[in-house]
């Protein structure tokens, strides 16, 4: 999801509670807080010396240890005026990607992108999901291309139900 995208989801959802899923059916607790909002630019070059550039904006989640057990989660009101004042302060690159910089007791700390949003009732739901690490330049450096293997020996079988 793009910054752009994700302040305007936020601006037409603004009475709604924010939460945000890290894991199927777990969320990150209503006791979490914006520590921080990092404008990055990377600059990179890949196993087949090709370079690369882009930017993304990573908004840090917190979880209180002295707010453990809060029941009400952050309004979406309140997320987009804390966002709106660092955009203020730092501009925000429109089309970079947004992500979510978050860990707590049980998950280690990982930068997730958006994978969808929903409306449930009066919350407004961010699926983070892991982006899986992947060599940019397979053809130029030989890394191989995953194949999926077939047990021809059980698909081709009278019994198997694949023909």
């Amino acid at each position: 999801m793009k910054t752009q995208e994700l302040l305007s989801v936020l601006e037409t959802n603004k009475n709604k509670s924010l939460l945000f899923e890290y894991a199927e059916g777990v969320f990150v607790g209503a006791n979490y807080h914006i520590t921080e909002v990092k404008h990055i630019t990377v600059d990179s070059v890949d196993c087949g010396a090709q370079t690369d550039s882009w930017k993304e904006t990573i908004i840090q989640l917190w979880e209180s240890p002295d707010e453990v057990g809060k029941t009400e989660y952050m309004t979406v009101l309140k997320a987009l005026g804390i966002l709106t004042k660092v955009g203020r302060i730092k501009h925000y690159v429109s089309d970079s990607e947004v992500k979510f910089e978050y860990s707590n007791a049980m998950f280690h700390t990982a930068q997730l992108h958006v994978s969808d949003y929903n409306i449930k009732g009066e919350n407004l739901i961010f699926k983070l999901a892991v982006q899986k690490t992947d060599c940019k330049a397979k053809e130029l450096c030989g890394a191989p291309e995953p194949t999926e293997t077939v047990n021809e020996s059980s698909c081709c079988s009278p019994s198997s139900g694949c023909c």
